[in-house]
């Protein structure tokens, strides 16, 4: 096997024994005189999208940069495991080098190399959120010469990430009409604390041709489902009864997963489907927490986005803009702008030659454009 062919067959397991340094990663040196490029990690957010953003379109444009501060007004700052694999996913996708990529790191430096496709898999050792990890690869990945697949195993229904299901129900669909084809598999569930879950996108490049979201037309169908691992029906059952009453839902639009885990969990959502664009809205059991009220919080969400006449929700908004962005043009409408999406097109104007606009555009809702 050729040495390209063995770095693109790369499989990235992470484990203690090698959460503070493995292949392609070193500890922090001096600043690179090359790396011109410095963000600020505590910028608007201040989370780990910063760094995941920053990561994915150094690859795709090739540029080095340096990111400090990272993750400074968290609770616990620095890098974590999941944000530690998601390094080593972009060193391997493109070929690079990064240096600073330790647990607790507030500072990290990152230079691409060239994008390769091919068969990658990525182990966070947690319930670390799969789809994450995988938002830091897709982009290059959408430009590489070829063809890739990428496995991550770790949690795939996490309350701030969002779910296996969002990925192939709301952004993917959303991604396969700019032109590529990306498939998603869902190959076992994973719920915090426990993890244990794999998801699979497979990723067939192709030319990028913008469109606009900015009419929702008629919602088609709402239907809600709620999965339950390790834990009683019952629970599911007292959550669908409450979205159907509020809902006006039949049978037909309620569905009781039952699934297999490593441990516990709890996701119910509620799903609109329109001619443009299908919406997810999402909440996850907790302890002492009834399952009317975990009903309630996706409901709040959902009638708010009915009532909206907007087709993108807040949460679909920070990562449809990078993929205009990626695109070269587009615009959508949204709800006022979160935290997120304004601190993602600062890191967007950071590494790619668009312009991008937020404008209130009358009753409540954004039109969010891309320009290149």
């Amino acid at each position: 096997m050729s040495k390209d062919n063995e770095r693109a067959l790369a499989k990235a397991e992470f484990t203690s024994a090698g959460a503070r340094g493995f292949g392609g990663l070193s500890t922090l040196r001096p600043p690179n005189s090359e790396t011109s490029r410095i963000i600020d990690g505590s910028l608007g957010e201040g989370g780990g999208q910063i760094l995941r953003t920053s990561l994915a379109l150094a690859a795709v444009t090739g540029e080095p940069f340096r990111i400090e501060r990272i993750r400074a007004g968290r609770k616990k700052p620095g890098l974590l495991r999941q944000h530690l694999v998601c390094v080593k996913a972009a060193v391997a996708v493109s070929g690079g080098v990064a240096t600073g990529a330790e647990l607790g790191s507030m500072t990290l430096e990152f230079t691409p190399g060239a994008v390769k496709p091919g068969s990658y898999s990525f182990s966070i050792g947690t319930a670390g959120s799969t789809s994450l990890v995988l938002q830091t690869v897709l982009p290059p990945l959408l430009r590489a010469s070829g063809p890739s697949e990428i496995s991550v195993e770790g949690g795939t229904h996490n309350s701030m990430a969002p779910t296996a299901d969002y990925l192939a129900a709301c952004f993917l669909p959303l991604v396969n009409r700019l032109g590529p084809r990306v498939e998603a598999h869902l190959e076992a569930h994973g719920f915090y604390p426990a993890g244990g879950g794999r998801i699979r996108l497979v990723i067939e490049p192709g030319p990028m041709v913008p469109f606009d979201l900015l009419t929702r037309g008629p919602i088609r169908r709402t239907r809600a489902v709620s999965i339950v691992s390790n834990l009683p029906a019952a629970i599911a059952h007292r959550e669908l009864r409450t979205v159907q009453t509020a809902l006006g839902l039949g049978r037909d639009d309620s569905e009781v997963r039952e699934v297999k885990s490593p441990g516990p969990g709890n996701v119910l959502w509620i799903e609109c489907v329109t001619d443009e664009v299908t919406e997810m809205f999402t909440s996850f059991g907790e302890k002492q927490v009834r399952a009317e009220e975990v009903a309630q919080r996706a409901l709040r969400e959902a009638q708010e986005f009915i009532a909206a006449d907007v087709p993108v929700g807040p949460h679909l908004a920070d990562q449809w803009v990078l993929m205009l962005a990626l695109a070269g043009g587009g615009s959508f409408r949204t709800f006022a702008p979160t935290e997120h999406l304004r601190t993602n097109v600062a890191v967007i104007r950071e590494f790619l030659p668009v312009s991008i606009s937020l404008e209130e555009s009358g009753e409540g809702s954004w039109r969010v454009s891309v320009g290149s």
